[in-house]
């Protein structure tokens, strides 16, 4: 990735962050936060990627929610950003907080479960 990509992937990132705080409601949306932007080698698509708290029902309602949302991010985004072209929005599901916090409870459970296996032993 060159370093124009990296900064406009920041810079868009950052800004569609500010529009979710400004322009999405909690109640509505769950709690939403933008954690990537992958922009394509000629900056005309972001792939933005969100992470959302909550269960599968409200992950799967908020992205349906962006989903349909997605002109007038562009739209706002287009009035922040100072590009030759608003890049166009494709909005991704995060799920690699879930799968971290997964992984963190297996490896707690495998270092609980040795010390009862030896007392059992015993």
């Amino acid at each position: 990735m060159s370093v124009r990509t990296e900064k406009v992937s920041s810079l868009v990132k950052e800004r569609i962050s500010e529009i979710f705080q400004h322009h999405f409601r909690m109640e509505e949306y769950g709690l939403m936060t933008v954690t990537e932007v992958r922009m394509t080698p000629d900056l005309k698509i972001a792939k933005v990627y969100v992470s959302v708290f909550g269960d599968a029902e409200r992950k799967r309602k908020t992205l349906a929610l962006l989903e349909v949302e997605k002109a007038f991010i562009r739209t706002e985004l287009g009035r922040n950003l100072h590009l030759k072209f608003t890049p166009s929005i494709m909005v991704y599901l995060d799920e690699s907080l879930d799968h971290a916090m997964h992984i963190e409870s297996l490896l707690h459970k495998i270092h609980k479960d040795p010390g009862s296996e030896e007392q059992e032993r015993e």
